[in-house]
């Protein structure tokens, strides 16, 4: 039994790795329509330094590029699409999808939407900001979040992940939508290694989940974990507080 499990355990993360590769490769091919070179295209660099570290191999990483910038033949072409609506219990979720064929995936989203609301372009983004969001860690004891975000200029910062000794292991800083490359470059002059920068969305006034029994929760979590399994899913963003 130990021996199917761990096999089966196997099986889940390179299903979850595999994911996460198709969803880089998603977003390098977009960035590189805007040139091949990571050093003249901001957007292509930060989506390259991305897929290095979660250790995308080299001939993957070299073909969806290519693949973008129209040097292998092919015709891609992915459209940047929102859906927005409201999770079980008045959850406000935005849906970031980077599809080749809208007319799939939007009544996928509305097949996804029915245990929560599907709205109107419009309907919960008045609630967001769109901003650069950068996930780093301490490259040393002495980082300090807080002067950090200051002298590399972020907007604001939160603390995140931690370890079994309460341990602060991961930062979450938050810049304006057009200091995002600027920010991710000065984060490590400062103590911090950038794991991930990418432009998204943060609640304004999200919901307490305190406020939500655990059937609640666990409702709004199946929600978002269908939506999340979608295909053509690059990112969902919710308001819930932590």
């Amino acid at each position: 039994m130990g021996a199917q499990w761990k096999a089966k355990g196997k099986e889940l993360a390179a299903s979850a790795r595999g994911k996460l590769f198709g969803r880089l490769v998603k977003d390098i091919v977009v960035a590189a329509r805007n040139g091949a070179d990571p050093a003249s295209n901001s957007k292509l660099r930060m989506c390259v330094e991305q897929a290095r570290k979660v250790s995308m191999p080299k001939d993957t990483l070299e073909r969806a590029i290519k693949k973008g910038a129209g040097l292998t033949g092919e015709n891609v072409s992915y459209e940047h699409v929102i859906y927005e609506g409201f999770a079980p219990h008045q959850v406000a979720v935005m849906v970031e999808c980077l599809t080749d064929n809208v007319k799939r995936t939007a009544p996928e989203m509305r097949v996804l939407f029915r245990k929560g609301q599907l709205g109107t372009s419009g309907s919960v983004s008045w609630d967001f900001d769109h901003l650069g969001i950068i996930e780093a860690e301490p490259a040393n004891k002495e980082a300090d979040a807080e002067m950090a975000a200051i002298e590399a200029g972020a907007q604001d910062f939160e603390a995140g992940d931690a370890d079994e000794d309460g341990k602060v292991t991961t930062t979450l800083f938050y810049t304006d939508a057009t200091d995002l490359d600027l920010v991710s470059r000065a984060l490590p002059t400062h103590g911090f290694t950038v794991l991930s920068a990418k432009l998204g969305y943060k609640a304004k006034n999200p919901v307490d989940p305190t406020t939500l029994s655990a059937e609640q929760l666990e409702e709004v979590e199946a929600f978002l974990s269908a939506i999340d399994g979608n295909d053509d899913v690059q990112n969902v963003y919710v308001g819930l507080a932590g």
